[in-house]
């Protein structure tokens, strides 16, 4: 199996712009220095791999609470992407990972553990592995 995105850019890096797809058509959007590196409008790279992060890590996240017996009403995770120059260079540093579940039968440490867990496990978790800090914070809805 493989997806696919593609990308185009015109200009230059600072006055140059972009558009970013996803293969399936489902998402299409623009990008440009200022929405990448300052405030702009458009997307970014960054808030895409945010998107995936918490899009594999929810899923998986439902999966392995639904395994231990405890199949959630609801799971929804914010993921916040950092980005710092180290050497010199732009480079992500740290997705934060913020999650609510409404899930019957477990307690908020079960949850925080298996949160945990599920971060090592999900795919995309492990494709950036060379983030140096992927957290999870989560919280019990009732």
């Amino acid at each position: 199996m493989a997806r696919l995105a593609s990308a185009e850019w015109r200009g230059n890096l600072q006055e140059g712009e972009g558009t970013m797809a996803l293969g399936s058509g489902a998402w299409e959007g623009p990008f440009t220095f200022k929405s990448r590196f300052e405030e702009g409008a458009g997307s970014n790279p960054e808030e895409l791999i945010g998107a995936a992060e918490a899009g594999c890590f929810t899923m998986q996240l439902s999966h392995d609470l639904s395994e231990a017996g405890h199949v959630p009403d609801l799971v929804h995770t914010d993921a916040r992407v950092t980005i710092r120059n180290l050497d010199g260079a732009p480079t992500i540093t740290k997705i934060a990972l913020s999650t609510r579940a409404r899930v019957a039968g477990i307690d908020a440490e079960t949850l925080q553990r298996t949160a945990e867990a599920t971060r090592e496990a999900c795919i995309i978790s492990r494709a950036l592995g060379s983030v140096g800090e992927i957290t999870v914070e989560t919280t019990l809805e009732s």
